[in-house]
């Protein structure tokens, strides 16, 4: 009888462990999940913001209608980009498809930024510079967010991968998550300093 009940401990004791690793996974998935749910938000924020920002500078930049353009369509595949990776961001396509999407972007947006340094009276412009300066604040909140989910994802990666709860995942078919990194080239350069 006591080994009866001993035995039965144990199963119970293992049966309860296995539910806390993959409560454990399912908790991580979550909170990826919602770190990429900030993402989301920022990154539409941003979005929208772009649109604003090409008519105030319609009106001065006539005759760049092709910047112009470029910026809404870099937006547009951007907006594209981020509808499918939350569809489920655990998929390494849409995110690959939406760092490409949102480097497109920030690539034309700095286009859009240079051409204007040429126009001094869009650089002066109320709307212009307060429609920048949101525009920076939603970049920087943009890199904060996906830190998070970044660094989320990476948790449950491991969570994930670590034995004894690589059975669990295994098992219920947990899928490994997809960091987001989008790369800008001009923050990988090294600036260059002159003394003339």
């Amino acid at each position: 009888m006591t080994t009866l009940i001993v035995l039965l401990v144990i199963i119970l004791g293992l049966i309860g462990f296995g539910v806390g690793l993959y409560n454990k996974l399912i908790t991580g998935r979550n909170r990826y999940q919602n770190a990429f749910a900030q993402i989301d938000v920022q990154l539409t924020r941003r979005h929208d913001l772009i649109p604003n920002l090409v008519e105030t500078a319609k009106g001065y930049m006539k005759h760049e209608k092709e910047t112009l353009e470029a910026v809404i369509e870099a937006r547009n595949r951007a907006v594209s980009g981020l509808q499918q990776a939350a569809k489920d961001p655990s998929d390494p396509d849409a995110m690959k498809q939406l760092a490409e999407a949102e480097k497109g972007l920030s690539g034309a947006l700095g286009r859009l930024f240079a051409l204007a340094e040429a126009y001094p009276d869009l650089k002066a412009n109320e709307n212009m510079m307060q429609l920048s300066e949101e525009l920076v604040s939603t970049e920087n909140k943009v890199a904060f967010a996906r830190q998070a989910y970044n660094d989320a994802v990476m948790q449950y990666n491991i969570d994930r991968e670590s034995f004894p709860s690589n059975l669990i995942s295994g098992w219920f078919r947990f899928q490994a998550a997809t960091l987001l990194e989008i790369e800008d080239e001009a923050k990988r350069e090294v600036p260059k300093v002159s003394f003339n």
